[in-house]
């Protein structure tokens, strides 16, 4: 994974497309304390929820067009929804980022300078304040922290990788909004001696290899592009560009940025689930070992490696997809059109370096592809993982920030 230094990330986010309200300001400034933070991941994607969820419960206390997820105070029709917003995400932001205050305190100030002081902005401020409170109240017995028990499948004298899984511990965090890590678990992955695992073994064994002459440049180059760093990023790009383009207002784009964070955040806890469920080799172990999985169509490869590092969890499923299922199907209903684009995404790295992709759909499809050009997921992986972020998203919209009747 790349190293993404604070001066390229704020020059991301100034580079992209983004309408300048506050729920969107305060989107990049919670990426850019969490960059500082040398926060990623899991983690991160915890903290853009609870950041986001703190400012749409603040928002419909005001506005009261959704329900709210766990601030259940009196609604304050007359406070400052504005101050509202800005004063939630501070208030969640410094209790996870206590040494970010410079950056946090900056960020506040400049969403504060337009809203004229007095009772409207006061209460605003209080109701900002007391929706954070409660969403990290609600957060704080998650199980997001307990200490990682993961154990790897070995035999005594065996040797296995010896850098730790990352984050092993989310597979029993509590979900946001439902309540069992396992609700959307899929079946196990392809038996080894099956066709369709015959199928995906040879397909990415062919195009995901370092030295593969069936991938294309074109592949090659997307590949390169779709960084760890990147995946989750572009959607936080995607939804800012979406927000300008369709001119939303403050409750709607609040609530937009609310069941994406919450929807990418629940997807490394149901993924991290099955992962460690079925405890599914990778590629470079299934290639390598071809000899050993009783299906004649797999060829064994001992020299072979993928183009991408593999990252340190089990294959099954795809962390990529299931992000992509979900954060474009929130995305979709949230632009009111399957495609919604085209989109300009920028290198977390390198803000010179852009991807324009002809929607929500393109997007998603790339992601999905690039970790078999990679060489570090098979297409069951992906097709299925689909499908559960699709899910996930589903039980969001009908569940969560439905519209106040």
């Amino acid at each position: 994974m790349r190293v993404v230094t604070a001066v390229a990330l704020s020059a991301v986010f100034a580079a992209a497309p983004a309408h300048a309200d506050v729920v969107t300001d305060w989107n990049v400034t919670s990426l850019d304390v969490m960059n500082a933070a040398n926060v990623a991941g899991a983690p991160a994607a915890r903290a853009l929820a609870i950041a986001h969820v703190a400012m749409a419960d603040a928002v419909n206390t005001v506005q009261n067009r959704y329900t709210r997820y766990a601030y259940k105070g009196a609604l304050q029709p007359s406070a400052s929804t504005e101050a509202a917003a800005s004063s939630a995400a501070r208030s969640a932001l410094l209790a996870m980022f206590a040494a970010q205050r410079e950056r946090i305190e900056a960020a506040h100030a400049a969403a504060m300078a337009g809203v004229p002081s007095g009772p409207a902005k006061d209460a605003g401020i209080k109701v900002g304040e007391e929706a954070a409170a409660a969403v990290l109240a609600d957060r704080a017995n998650d199980d997001s922290s307990v200490p990682d028990t993961y154990r790897p499948i070995t035999a005594p004298g065996v040797w296995v990788p010896t850098t730790p899984p990352l984050t092993a511990q989310y597979a029993r965090a509590r979900p946001w909004g439902f309540d069992k890590p396992d609700r959307y678990r899929p079946g196990p992955p392809p038996e080894l001696a099956s066709a369709v695992y015959a199928r995906d073994y040879n397909e990415t064994k062919d195009l995901g290899g370092a030295r593969s002459t069936q991938r294309t440049p074109a592949q090659t180059e997307a590949v390169k592009f779709w960084s760890q760093a990147n995946l989750t990023l572009s959607w936080h790009q995607a939804a800012r560009q979406l927000a300008a383009a369709r001119q939303m207002n403050l409750a709607d784009c609040s609530r937009t940025f609310a069941l994406m964070s919450l929807g990418v955040a629940n997807t490394f806890i149901v993924d991290w689930d099955a992962k460690f469920h079925y405890n599914f080799w990778r590629p470079v172990t299934a290639i390598r070992n071809g000899d050993q999985d009783n299906n004649p169509a797999t060829e064994r490869d001992a020299a072979w490696t993928p183009l991408n590092a593999t990252p340190m969890h089990p294959e099954y499923p795809s962390q990529a997809a299931i992000i992509a299922g979900t954060a474009s199907a929130l995305l979709t209903q949230a632009a009111g059109e399957r495609n919604a684009g085209p989109l300009t995404l920028v290198d977390s790295a390198d803000p010179k370096l852009t991807r324009t992709v002809g929607g929500l759909v393109a997007l998603a499809e790339e992601q999905r592809s690039v970790r078999i050009w990679g060489g570090i997921h098979f297409r069951n992986s992906l097709e299925t993982s689909e499908r559960m972020g699709r899910a996930l998203a589903e039980h969001a919209l009908a569940t969560l920030y439905t519209p106040v009747r």
